[in-house]
């Protein structure tokens, strides 16, 4: 039973890792897709915030 439990850990830790993947990419298009956007959203709060 103990291989049994410790390939069902490895399992969880694969698919942990397959998720952490999957929004790592989901992230990168998006910012990769409106960075432009995002950074003057940013300039715009830095400016009126007047710093």
């Amino acid at each position: 039973m103990d291989s049994r439990q410790s390939r069902q850990k490895g399992q969880g830790m694969v698919e942990y890792a397959l998720i952490l993947v999957l929004v790592s990419i989901v992230v990168i298009v998006i910012l990769l897709t409106m960075g432009n956007q995002i950074q003057n959203v940013f300039s715009n709060v830095v400016a009126a915030l007047g710093a």
